[in-house]
């Protein structure tokens, strides 16, 4: 019989990506929450902003997800700063890259990888051998809606977080029977800076449109804010959930999967052209 979820709420918690976005929003909940929080992100600047906005002890690292070897000691830096069990580690930071594969440039690629995939297995594998000592915790690694489906311009991206879903589900099946579990995130469009902090060489469809104006496309069909998905996210993890799809598009697409698995993309194309003409009426 499976063990009882258990309440990640008050208790210790490690967050990468913390700077910003989903990650900061994270923090500020758990942290007013009442649980200790270790946070890191490879942006100073807005990790002391997260930092300074949260409550209660607080551990903070300047971090690059990409390097092994300092993901184990920033691990080891919180094993003996732990005032209690740790209760979560959230793998969170992430990039994108927005290209055709045609005029792809491995070194974008292998940036996106470094960071979405390889950061991931870092953060698990430093930070597992705590959970396992214990027999208690929970590994939530941020996969996204686009690693249920492929999307045009985006193939790095897709494959990265698709290789986080399956690594993820590979590891749940290995703690089957343990106290620890391993659970995947699937956000849909959250209005984030990932956009506007993307690597994009020139508009993959031809039209002229600057990364800036590509990143304002983008945010204008985003449906869940930064704080709601913090708030999908704790909740999802507390109820014991192996996957959390985080806003209303990442049910669709979860659903798209399912139903037309290749054919997906003309209903999703139609509807986001819905959704961007009726924000432009709202906003006349």
């Amino acid at each position: 019989m499976p063990r009882p979820a258990p309440r990640i709420t008050g208790r210790p918690v490690v967050i990468t990506g913390a700077a910003s976005g989903i990650g900061r929003s994270l923090a500020r909940r758990l942290s007013g929450l009442g649980s200790p929080v270790a946070i890191a992100d490879v942006d100073e600047a807005g990790l002391k902003q997260t930092a300074a906005s949260l409550r209660g002890p607080v551990l903070s690292r300047v971090l690059d997800v990409r390097e092994a070897a300092d993901q184990l000691r920033f691990a080891d830096e919180v094993r003996e700063w732990l005032p209690a069990p740790l209760a979560a580690v959230f793998n969170n930071a992430g990039v994108a890259v927005t290209s055709t594969v045609l005029e792809a440039v491995p070194e974008d690629d292998d940036w996106l990888h470094d960071i979405n995939f390889h950061g991931v297995v870092n953060g698990t594998r430093s930070f597992l051998p705590i959970l396992v000592e214990q027999d208690a915790g929970v590994i939530v690694n941020t996969s996204s809606v686009f690693g249920l489906l492929g999307m045009p311009y985006q193939s790095a991206y897709c494959a990265a977080k698709f290789a986080v879903r399956g690594f993820t589900e590979a590891l749940r099946q290995e703690l089957r029977g343990t106290g620890v579990r391993a659970v995947t995130v699937h956000p849909g469009g959250i209005t984030t800076n990932i956009a506007r902090n993307a690597r994009m060489r020139k508009d993959p469809e031809g039209l002229g449109r600057t990364k800036e104006q590509m990143a304002a496309q983008f945010e204008a069909v985003t449906m869940t804010s930064p704080e709601k998905a913090a708030t999908i996210i704790h909740r999802g993890v507390e109820r014991g959930k192996a996957r959390i799809l985080v806003g209303p598009d990442a049910y669709l697409f979860d659903a798209l999967a399912r139903i037309a698995p290749t054919h997906y993309y003309a209903v999703i194309s139609r509807l986001e052209s819905g959704l961007r003409g009726r924000r432009r009426e709202s906003v006349r």
